[in-house]
């Protein structure tokens, strides 16, 4: 249990938007700088099994919500150590796991009857929920330029009756140069690759035929390593014909098929194109683009409605894309090929990261990813809830109230998990530099008189109506949040010993 609460103490400081950030030496030597609770879990690499768990706790988070990846490590600490004084009481692990149980079930009821639902046409309600998840990132001053990129790109995908989000058809292409203020939602899609120039080929295609082929432009070659012996010229001047009458060949059935800008998947055993290949290329006008990669594939042919193309007998002109444009343009100093104008389109979207070095890059696409998680949850849960410590505040409350109609231990345990929920408001309080023991004292208070939203109004420092200041959440990051936290302490709860095997 110490190990656990180690750990999440640890990431105590960077919860809320005034929170810290963490600086990261991974073992290969990368630094990254990060407030992301998953990413910072991840990296961390406990030794110790417990801590381990935490570092899955974060990540089932970051799976099922996406963002309240700090806020669920925080809770588990706080309910160990809830856990750990009714241990020291003499109440069982077993009655404590069981009532810590019931009393997730019963704050995740108070949750939802505090949430408002909204609509997926209710833009301004999804902007709101993404911005408050950007403030509490390194690039929150950019929340203006992210949120709206975040709320269009998974209302493109989502339709009204969709329950859940497939985020993969959401592409962050990440180019180092510019600034955060230059990421963009492109119309159409972006390629992580560049067009290969070597051979003086184009870098403009106007009604573009896009072919995907998953063979190599390239002389074939057996699957081992061999060797041949060549004697004479005579013999040497034929193998060169060959190949490049057999290169030819392949380019010519490329062309006949009206196809003017190629994808060529990355190969590990040949070469993707040759100088030959590509001279030929280049002569026809074919634009191409080599080493994309396997996974990118599906995407891929997904967004063009067209079909990757295995083999060169198999080209034909029903298996190509459509675009009105494929070019290569220079976007702050970085190379980038867009392709606008796809025909059939199917439901992708393709976002543009830039950022000015490396770290800045990584954050920003992390918080991206958090931004289009929060408005995923809204697909998925159509209800929010205040921020800014409220809902822990108005849970803990009726919890404790609860508490008084039980008889026996389980009171004690309910109220001891009421208490915990408390972390979340008194760490908000401590990490904006406020004084947590008054803060949180009148925050209670306000509840009492019966404010439900009023919550901790970090930029000013005082309590106030957190709704009217447009802190707000989606429900399923709480209820989520809360369900696997205490999960994950009922999980170590149960173990009684720790045995390493050697």
């Amino acid at each position: 249990m110490t190990a656990a609460k180690a750990l999440s103490d640890a990431i105590r400081t960077s919860l809320g938007p005034k929170g810290q950030d963490k600086l990261i030496q991974t073992s290969k030597g990368e630094t990254i700088v990060t407030n992301d609770g998953a990413t910072i879990m991840k990296n961390i690499k406990a030794l110790h099994p417990a801590g381990q768990m935490l570092a899955d706790l974060a990540a089932a988070q970051d799976i099922e919500a996406g963002d309240g990846t700090t806020s669920v490590v925080v809770l588990a600490g706080a309910f160990l150590g809830a856990a750990e004084n009714l241990l020291e009481k003499g109440i069982h692990p077993t009655i404590i796991a069981e009532a810590f149980t019931k009393a997730s079930e019963k704050a995740v009821e108070y949750l939802t009857e505090m949430s408002t639902p909204v609509e997926l046409k209710d833009r301004t309600s999804l902007l709101r929920a993404a911005t408050t998840s950007l403030n509490s990132k390194i690039v929150s001053q950019y929340s203006s330029t992210l949120a709206p990129i975040a709320v269009s790109a998974v209302t493109r995908i989502a339709t009204s009756t969709s329950s859940n989000v497939d985020l993969r058809d959401v592409r962050i292409v990440k180019k180092i140069g510019g600034t955060i203020e230059d990421t963009e939602l492109i119309e159409g899609v972006v390629l992580n690759q560049n067009v290969v120039v070597s051979a003086g080929g184009p870098t403009r295609i106007e009604k573009a035929k896009i072919g995907i082929i998953q063979f190599q432009l390239s002389p074939p070659k057996p699957d081992m390593d061999n060797t041949v012996v060549v004697n004479n010229y005579a013999q040497m001047d034929r193998i060169l014909k060959e190949e490049r009458q057999y290169l030819l060949n392949l380019v010519k059935k490329i062309k006949k098929a009206n196809c003017n800008v190629l994808l060529i998947q990355k190969s590990i055993l040949r070469d993707a194109v040759t100088d030959i290949s590509l001279h030929f290329l280049a002569k026809l006008k074919i634009l191409v683009v080599k080493d994309v990669e396997r996974d990118e594939i599906e995407f891929l042919t997904k967004s063009f409605g067209c079909k990757p193309i295995p083999d060169i007998e198999q080209f034909t002109e029903d298996k190509l894309g459509y675009a009105e444009l494929v070019e290569e343009t220079s976007k702050a100093g970085a190379k980038i090929v867009k392709i606008t104008g796809v025909k059939n389109k199917g439901r992708t979207v393709s976002i543009l990261a830039m950022g000015s070095n490396n770290l800045v890059l990584e954050e920003n696409e992390r918080s991206l990813h958090d931004a289009l998680c929060v408005v995923r949850c809204l697909v998925k849960k159509r209800a929010l809830i205040a921020g800014g410590g409220a809902p822990e505040i108005h849970v803990s409350r009726l919890l404790s109230q609860y508490a008084h109609t039980l008889k026996g231990m389980k009171a004690y345990c309910f109220q001891a998990y009421a208490d915990a929920l408390e972390v979340i408001p008194t760490t908000l309080a401590e990490n904006a530099g406020l004084n947590p023991i008054a803060i949180v004292t009148e925050l209670r208070n306000r509840h009492a008189l019966g404010e439900r939203n009023a919550g901790i109004n970090v930029r000013k420092g005082l309590v106030s109506n957190i709704l009217e200041e447009d802190v707000v959440q989606p429900l399923l990051v709480s209820t989520s949040a809360l369900e696997l936290s205490t999960e994950a302490v009922c999980l170590l709860l149960r173990i009684d010993d720790y045995v390493q095997a050697r």
